[in-house]
């Protein structure tokens, strides 16, 4: 007779863990809340714009995305990529950053790359304790830590260095 196994506690716990880190690194990091990701990558208006982006060309991922956005404006992801090509271009309008990064936010509460941008974006605009409110929801967001709460971490730690009090 075959003895059966019998997974122990700790067992299960490291498949989980497995399985959850594998999902994360299938579906690609500084996208949205939890499993928007994968919505995102399969999306071509969001594939279209991270290639702009890449490329720097703010004009044609601006474009794109408010299209995109005429059309579907409860997109979190539209939003949050809208916002931070209006912030890396030039001569940044931080009112409409702001209010898009605010839309993903009110779409989706979680979404970590719009929490982690907007983040970004009080820091260039100098107030480091809206910045520190969006690090704390990424803390809170991130259980066992996300890539979008390192990036902002990091912007605090390194903004903090330069802006001594």
């Amino acid at each position: 007779m075959m003895k059966k196994h019998v997974p122990n506690w700790l067992d299960l716990l490291m498949a989980c863990l497995l399985c959850a880190s594998s999902a994360g690194f299938a579906a690609g990091g500084g996208g949205g809340g939890e499993g928007s990701e994968d919505k995102a990558s399969a999306d071509p208006v969001i594939a279209t714009a991270k290639a702009a982006i890449a490329r720097k060309d703010w004009a044609a991922a601006q474009a794109g995305l408010k299209q995109a956005l005429a059309g579907t404006p409860n997109n979190a992801d539209y939003h949050n990529l809208y916002a931070y090509s209006l912030r890396k271009g030039p001569n940044p309008d931080m009112t409409a950053v702001f209010s898009h990064y605010a839309d993903a936010l009110r779409i989706d509460p979680k979404h970590r790359g719009a929490h982690e941008y907007s983040g970004e974006a009080y820091l260039m605009a100098g107030d480091l304790p809206k910045a520190k409110e969006h690090l704390a929801a990424l803390d809170r967001l991130c259980t066992f830590g996300c890539e979008e709460y390192t990036d902002l971490k990091k912007a605090v730690a390194q903004y903090e260095a330069s802006h001594p009090r």
